[in-house]
């Protein structure tokens, strides 16, 4: 808090000084003109082996996994581990599905009842009436 309490205090003393008239008033506006030239580049300074760095990560981790036609891992990675889920999830329901298909199968053909009975629009209102009967 007290180092926006401060640099409030230096921007309205700056703001001051540059409203001053006269000689006195130019060669102050000069010395902050160069004191602020200054002080950017000394943060330039400071910001440059930050960005060297990071630039060289860049160039090194990720631009040597570039991919096809700029496409790079960080987009296809995801994108191929969604597709290759789906498949196994969609395979593993066409699986479970004809599993179910077999299991159906296998009741009916070793049924008392033939097949021709469970076709009968008859059969399932007398179901209905034995489940009904029965409870």
């Amino acid at each position: 808090m007290n180092e926006i309490k401060f640099t409030n205090k230096i921007r309205q003393a700056l703001n001051e000084g540059s409203r001053l008239n006269g000689d006195a008033g130019a060669h102050i506006a000069e010395r902050l003109r160069a004191a602020r030239e200054q002080a950017l580049a000394r943060r330039k300074l400071e910001r440059s082996p930050a960005l060297a760095w990071a630039r060289t990560a860049t160039a090194g981790v990720i631009g040597g996994f570039g991919g096809l036609a700029g496409f790079s891992v960080r987009l296809l990675l995801p994108t191929a581990l969604l597709v290759a889920g789906l498949i196994a999830i969609y395979s593993a329901q066409q699986a479970q599905r004809a599993a179910d298909i077999e299991e159906l199968d296998a009741l009916l053909l070793t049924d008392d009842l033939p097949i021709d009975a469970y076709l009968d629009r008859g059969f399932e209102t007398w179901l209905k009436n034995v489940s009904s009967s029965s409870s």
